[in-house]
């Protein structure tokens, strides 16, 4: 699978195959479809969906992987999982898809309307090229039916749907999460530029995006501003730019204090969550302090990028163990 989604993600690569070999043509035209269905998911932001899937399944991570997991039968009696989804970037479900594939289980899977062709041509491309292989997925276009345990993911709002209608079933629900960065002022120009990578990639959009600096109080903001500028055209994404102005434009009215540098506005708040278009921050003076404050924010945090946390440039690279929410999806499906 790794082969074929380097593939895939390669642009020079594509094309070719794109031109000899009919399901590679097929996936083509759906990665057309869905960058059409979804201007958030540009060639830029697939490619490095992509990209991120191909290094992750490399062979050492996948014995590494599943290593942790003795015991795990080679023919379980399959249980029918029940998969909602997220969209907010692009082939984010398919970890928890690869989950239920792994452990012997079947995928009954409903995809959010944001990203509803890329995972099913995927999985069609893998069983075509890959031989012997048999995918099964029940792809549901209304209501899941009958399942015996489930794996939402969602917002706060629609978790609270999810507890009420599914909550008689084992289940992981999973709710609203984003990631934080904390810059002590002892991190090198190199790892400024990288955390732009944190910041921007699919927009800001994703889980493991960070939307919230915490800066040293002697931290020079100009010097993070100067780091980040590299990705200013950003701004010349036409969604991107509508949230942006529009940040922009109403905490201007309300005459609230912003910095401005042109693709995206910094706040000073107290909030983890930032919208498109925008970073909060957060001064402090001591990090252990910092971090004993954070504890209390615990299920709200996918990760932190620091010198101490995930590395600056590597927060939209999971490793197969970096589950969602930090809840052991393959522990939860072993143990059915």
């Amino acid at each position: 699978m790794g082969a074929v989604l380097s593939n895939i993600a390669d642009r020079d690569v594509l094309p070719y195959l794109t031109s000899s070999r009919p399901a590679y043509a097929k996936f083509a035209d759906s990665l057309m479809k869905a960058r059409l269905h979804n201007p958030w998911f540009t060639e830029e932001n697939i490619t490095q969906a992509f990209t991120g899937l191909s290094a992750m399944l490399n062979p050492a991570s996948i014995q590494t992987w599943l290593a942790n997991y003795e015991g795990l039968p080679d023919s379980p009696s399959p249980k029918r999982i029940g998969l909602i989804l997220a969209g907010n970037i692009p082939a984010v479900g398919f970890h928890d898809l690869l989950c239920v594939f792994v452990s012997g289980h079947r995928a009954v899977a409903k995809l959010s309307g944001q990203d509803n062709i890329l995972l099913p041509a995927l999985i069609e491309l893998f069983e075509s090229e890959i031989e012997g292989l048999s995918w099964p997925v029940e792809w549901q276009a209304g209501k899941l039916g009958p399942v015996d345990a489930i794996i939402a993911t969602g917002s706060n709002n629609t978790a609270r749907y999810f507890e009420y209608y599914f909550g008689k079933y084992p289940n992981i629900i999973r709710k609203n999460r984003t990631s934080v960065a904390i810059l002590s002022g002892n991190e090198t120009a190199e790892e400024l530029d990288k955390l732009g990578d944190d910041l921007f990639s699919y927009f800001g959009l994703g889980c493991r995006n960070v939307s919230k600096v915490y800066l040293h109080k002697d931290f020079d903001i100009d010097q993070f501003f100067g780091a980040i500028y590299k990705r200013n055209e950003i701004v010349n994404h036409h969604k991107y730019a509508n949230n942006y102005d529009y940040y922009k434009a109403l905490w201007m009215m309300n005459q609230e204090p912003i910095l401005d540098n042109g693709f995206v506005i910094l706040r000073e708040s107290e909030a983890l969550t930032s919208p498109v278009g925008t970073v909060f921050y957060e001064r402090f003076e001591n990090e252990q302090t910092l971090r004993f404050q954070l504890q209390a924010h615990v299920e709200e945090i996918q990760c932190i990028v620091s010198l101490q946390d995930v590395p600056f440039g590597e927060s939209q690279k999971p490793q197969l163990w970096d589950y969602a929410d930090g809840v052991d999806t393959m522990a939860f499906l072993k143990n059915l």
